[in-house]
């Protein structure tokens, strides 16, 4: 009983043959591992009671035999409409909206206001995010400071202002009539929520540039989702490009010298944390993908993933008060105050730039200008944080984005190609 926790607190030396961060190992309460495992519990504790009501209502046929003011609540949540749409050609996305009788200056001028949005949002985001996760607050000539541990309470921070975002967005202009159960919404709730805090928790490990490249190389597990949750298929050039993107990653890992500081380390845990955010984001991503044969619109998607994602968050912070410690971190230091805040309406800001520029210009221009979004947030990270990188280590990350524009040029001709064919006919895969 008492060796267990003694354990759990060594894994991370254990695995990197280095010291433990003094700053994250005050207990062995503090470790990666038991985190997940209590906010999975605080989880548990709603979505196992809300499973056990959904199977009593259906067992009951409730649609047929429910009556009274809760009727309608229980119908949406569990049942929903039940009618769906036909699947659009991107999968996820609504068409492209084709620009009728516009200028090529008021066209040049949406490009770039989508493309400065994104960046603005997104690279701000990524500053702030390693800044929050890697330093101190409070520090003195005296005093070392504080740092903010819990990033669940940043995880509910984002998603509480996306989802009053996107419900002010969809009570101010016209959706589709929305017929999907509300409880689906909950499994991409679930998986991104786990994501997120992967994401965060990863940056106490390892540095921010190995985390976007990380990103990057999440190509290989969606496709590897996409076959197992949506039965996709794959061209060539999407292996190649995955097994580009997987040797520059490897580079820039495998160029990590031993010596380096801890803030540069790859650390076991660290490359652990980053498996999990990989794997949640991309069933996320594949699970949003099906919601969408339903017929609505990203920021009801939007809206309905972050309802579930708020309730979950908020309930596990509570059970194990967590929400009131870190308030008091909040009142304690107000510079943090304020980047927590920033970093929310970068996210939620960031989610409606995506959907904009998608619907304005298509996928293929969003994907170049979050491709070039990732290349900047490595050198603002290493300009502002002083990360360095080896020879080997820029070659991969030069591997990495040749292997992203290459996938770019590759699906856009495929697009074309599908274009062109004739009626009736359709290409073997759909990209």
């Amino acid at each position: 009983r008492f060796c267990l926790p003694l354990v759990l607190a060594s894994l991370p030396t254990m695995a990197t043959g280095e010291e433990i961060i003094p700053a994250l190992q005050d207990s062995w309460g503090d470790f990666w591992l038991f985190r997940f495992f209590v906010n999975a519990a605080g989880y548990a504790s709603i979505v196992v009671p809300g499973f056990l009501l959904i199977q009593y209502f259906k067992r009951r046929n409730y649609l047929e035999t429910g009556r009274g003011i809760c009727f309608p609540v229980i119908k949406s949540c569990v049942f929903g409409s039940e009618v769906k749409a036909a699947h659009q050609d991107d999968g996820s996305l609504p068409l492209r909206a084709e620009p009728t009788e516009s200028s090529t200056a008021r066209q040049v001028f949406k490009l770039l206001f989508c493309a400065a949005g994104l960046q603005a949002s997104y690279l701000t985001w990524g500053v702030l995010q390693e800044r929050v996760m890697t330093r101190t607050y409070g520090a003195t000539e005296t005093d070392p400071g504080e740092k903010f541990k819990d990033s669940q309470f940043l995880v509910f921070m984002n998603r509480i202002l996306a989802f009053t975002v996107a419900g002010l967005y969809c009570a101010l202009t016209k959706q589709p009539r929305h017929g999907a159960p509300m409880y689906k919404y909950s499994f991409a709730s679930l998986s991104n929520i786990l994501s997120s805090w992967c994401q965060y928790e990863a940056l106490k490990y390892i540095s921010f540039p190995t985390q976007v490249l990380a990103k990057a190389s999440k190509v290989i597990p969606v496709m590897m989702m996409g076959k197992l949750v949506s039965r996709k298929s794959y061209e060539y050039w999407e292996y190649l490009t995955a097994a580009l993107i997987s040797v520059g990653v490897s580079m820039f890992l495998l160029s990590s010298a031993p010596n380096r500081t801890v803030s540069t380390v790859t650390t076991f845990s660290g490359i652990v944390l980053l498996a999990g955010y990989i794997i949640f984001d991309s069933f996320t991503s594949n699970w949003q993908d099906a919601l969408f044969t339903y017929k609505m619109s990203p920021v009801q998607m939007m809206f309905g993933v972050n309802v579930f994602s708020c309730l979950f968050t908020v309930g596990s912070l509570l059970e194990q008060g967590a929400l009131l410690e870190s308030l008091h971190f909040m009142a304690r230091h107000s510079e943090f105050t304020a980047h927590a805040v920033l970093l929310s309406v970068c996210s939620a800001c960031g989610q409606l730039f995506i959907f904009y520029t998608i619907n304005q210009f298509g996928a293929a221009v969003f994907t170049i200008i979050m491709t070039l979004r990732q290349a900047f947030a490595i050198l603002l990270s290493c300009l502002i944080y002083g990360h360095t990188v080896t020879v080997v280590g820029g070659l991969g990350i030069a591997v990495v984005f040749m292997a992203l524009f290459l996938r770019v040029y590759a699906r856009s001709r495929m697009k074309k190609r599908s274009k062109k064919l004739p009626p009736g006919e359709t290409p073997v895969q759909k990209v």
